[in-house]
């Protein structure tokens, strides 16, 4: 299964998330890659803890592979080269957790057909290999993008399972970008099409992730003024009435991780320990992560739930 993570803005999560999914997923017994192809900006070491690959690595990584500066690509296991203790013990039943770092010097860069039939081996090769292959995009409507549009539109990947997933904050200006970036102007949907997919095959495959949700009448905002809350539940049911009207509903809707301390100061894996030995992330933030593993990996993709755990309206 290759899982496509993306976002129209910068700042939603869409990395950090990533990587707890991908954690999550292999502490439930799948084996894992996580590819970065976030061109700009590779900080996926910096977040599974891996101080070496902080903002990318020097040698070997994506960027040049795709670019045929490197015949492959590096490959860190993050249960052996982690330096966070907590994450270098691997877990009995645990799969593999490997990351396939991008260059710290990379950038975006227009594509070629070689380019294209790298990526397709480099897919294929994965694939084969892991059960669940996350491929964290560059933000907006990026070179990286139309990549693995044209990658995934060959014969060679035809029968290969992908998703994708939209990550956007809980705005109203985030709703309207990631709308945007899948429905409006060179979106995703209009770029699937350039490159002969199947009709209707990329928005079937698209689901939602809200990032930052905060909860009205959670314990968290228990200082607030009674007017606020008023507000603020107002401010919430015009957004999921916004979502719904803009197709990012419930039926679209892969799951809502809300807002956590630990996310907020610094993007890093939230082990078990921080929720419960530290007590320095909430619980409610490993229910997701751990939600968002399981569903991705699903044979179909279903109707996500709120951070409330009911269904999102």
């Amino acid at each position: 299964m290759l899982l496509f993570a993306t976002s129209d803005k910068g700042g939603t999560g869409r990395s950090v998330t990533s990587c707890n999914v991908a954690y999550r997923r292999a502490l439930q017994g799948s084996n894992v890659c996580y590819v970065d192809f976030d061109f700009g900006s590779p900080t996926s070491g910096a977040i599974l803890g891996i101080d070496a690959l902080e903002h990318g690595t020097t040698g070997n990584g994506i960027h040049d592979y795709l670019q045929g500066i490197a015949s492959e690509p590096e490959r860190h296991s993050i249960w052996a080269e982690t330096d966070r203790s907590e994450l270098r013990v691997r877990p009995d039943g645990a799969g593999e957790l490997v990351l396939c770092p991008g260059d710290s010097d990379g950038g975006e860069f227009p594509s070629d057909d070689s380019t294209i039939d790298r990526c397709v081996r480099l897919f294929l090769q994965l694939s084969s290999e892991f059960d669940l292959v996350i491929v964290d995009l560059s933000a907006g409507r990026s070179h990286a993008t139309e990549l693995v549009m044209a990658a995934t539109a060959t014969r060679e990947l035809a029968a290969l399972p992908w998703r994708w997933i939209v990550f956007h904050r809980w705005t109203k200006q985030h709703v309207l970008a990631a709308h945007s970036l899948v429905y409006g102007e060179r979106g995703l949907s209009e770029t699937s099409a350039m490159w002969g997919h199947p009709e209707k095959r990329l928005t079937s495959s698209v689901r939602f992730v809200r990032t930052a949700v905060v909860d009205p009448d959670g314990p968290e905002l228990s200082g607030l003024k009674p007017t606020q809350v008023r507000w603020l539940n107002k401010i919430d049911a015009d957004l999921h009435q916004m979502a719904a009207n803009l197709k990012l509903g419930r039926m679209n809707l892969l799951g809502s991780v809300p807002l956590d301390p630990v996310l907020q100061w610094r993007e890093q894996i939230i082990t078990d320990a921080d929720s419960v030995t530290l007590d320095i992330a909430n619980q409610k933030t490993v229910n997701a992560f751990s939600a968002l593993a399981k569903r991705s990996s699903e044979e179909l993709f279903v109707a996500g739930l709120d951070v409330n755990g009911g269904l999102d309206r």
